[in-house]
């Protein structure tokens, strides 16, 4: 090994590290589901944030899915008072320089026009929805709109499985995956 030299790097190597966030709407627990369903927990495992688009019904769903890492949520239009009393009506989370909003229906019902607007207006990259219980992913220009489904309650039953979704973040792109369960 006498002569050979070590080879110096002027930097170190990049690594993007990724980050994930779990997605997930309309659980209705416990009146028309008694509790999420254990695969909900299995493909969060690895998650770094959770989401919550409303329609929790019980505080208790964020209480469970604390118990894998922080959750932003908001209130839907099956929400009591309490649930109002607690979440936002829209909500917030940066990942590196991403903006990722949530808000239960943003008139989703209605086509993409409210909701390009209030993307564009609160200048997020992710706009996450719920209240349809059937997901949907769209990207429009650099904006994505995702609705993660329902893991308990899909509408139609018949034609639609239950889902939720995952973000896998990085500094550069965010690659979304909706996952049935």
């Amino acid at each position: 090994m006498a002569g050979e030299q070590a080879q110096l790097y002027t930097k170190p190597p990049e690594y993007s590290a990724a980050k994930i966030v779990g997605l997930i709407s309309d659980t209705h627990v416990p009146v028309r589901a008694r509790n999420l369903p254990r695969r909900v927990f299995e493909v969060f495992e690895k998650a770094d944030y959770i989401v919550h688009a409303g329609d929790l019904v019980q505080l208790t769903v964020i209480d469970e899915l604390e118990q894998l890492a922080p959750v932003l949520a908001v209130y839907g239009n099956m929400d009591g008072p309490e649930i109002r009393g607690e979440l936002p009506k829209m909500n917030r989370v940066k990942v590196f320089d991403w903006k990722i909003g949530v808000m239960h229906n943003p008139g989703a019902l209605f086509g993409m026009g409210k909701m390009r607007e209030i993307a564009k207006g609160n200048g997020f990259n992710v706009m996450v929805y719920g209240h349809t219980h059937t997901s949907n992913m769209k990207w429009e220009e650099n904006t994505l709109f995702i609705n993660p489904g329902s893991p308990t309650n899909p509408i139609p039953p018949f034609i639609t499985k239950p889902t939720v979704a995952l973000l896998k973040i990085t500094k550069e792109k965010i690659t979304p995956e909706i996952i049935q369960i």
